[in-house]
């Protein structure tokens, strides 16, 4: 990896990564977990510095990339550039997601992920749950079983032509929709009476020995768990 590539990887500029090369300048401890996260290794290994040895609550404070105030304010770009960098997991644990399903890249990036050898995950809300009844309520509608059978009517061309592509309906309270991509995610926390796309986004990147990434991917795996397969009344409400 050139001084360049790993400059870019953590978010610095190139001079910052020689000087600590060059002249032994120990980095900040948020850029300590960052490259030794890309790297793949231990930051005591690149550095002997009693900084590094520091309470789990500082590592999980590190795995905080961004926070966004709300979720129409995440780039465009970057949850294209995380799907598109999914080689083991690509998660998406939601109660409608819509603005996912209408976009014609993400269908495509989902087929493209399935045909090499990520696992691709789509958890939706049970549109006749009460969890999801109450959702709409808290937002100030009562649309949100509309909303997921809308969801569900545009990947429905995916259930036959790419069944790889697994879609579950969950009936559970989520206080959070969770977008995981590997190692990195997004996750936008439910607030009472606005929508999601009005509440904050959080961009995390894990890091070994931290535990603020994993909470949320544990709740993925609980939710998926406990999900079952999409009826064809899911969509139609029939």
């Amino acid at each position: 990896m050139t001084v360049q590539d790993l400059a870019e990887a953590i978010g610095v500029i190139p001079k910052t990564v020689e000087r600590w090369i060059t002249q032994g300048k120990v980095p900040y401890r948020r850029h300590q977990y960052a490259t030794a996260a890309v790297l793949k290794v231990d930051a005591t290994t690149l550095w002997d510095d009693g900084r590094t040895l520091e309470s789990a609550t500082d590592l999980s404070k590190a795995e905080i990339v961004a926070v966004y105030p709300h979720r129409h304010t995440v780039p465009p770009g970057l949850w294209r550039e995380m799907f598109t960098q999914a080689e083991r997991n690509l998660d998406v644990l939601v109660y409608s997601g819509l603005f996912l399903s209408e976009d014609p890249l993400f269908i495509d990036l989902l087929k493209n992920k399935v045909a090499g050898s990520t696992q691709v995950r789509i958890l939706l809300g049970d549109p006749e749950c009460e969890a999801v009844r109450q959702r709409g309520i808290d937002e100030g509608h009562r649309i949100m079983d509309g909303k997921i059978r809308n969801a569900l009517v545009n990947y429905r061309p995916l259930f036959e032509s790419h069944p790889e592509i697994a879609f579950r309906v969950h009936s559970t309270t989520l206080y959070n929709s969770i977008y995981r991509s590997d190692d990195e995610m997004l996750v936008n926390p439910h607030v009472y009476g606005i929508g999601a796309y009005m509440a904050p986004v959080f961009h995390l990147r894990r890091l070994p020995g931290a535990g603020l990434f994993d909470t949320y991917a544990n709740s993925i795996e609980q939710t998926w768990g406990g999900a079952r397969q999409v009826k064809d009344s899911d969509i139609t409400g029939a």
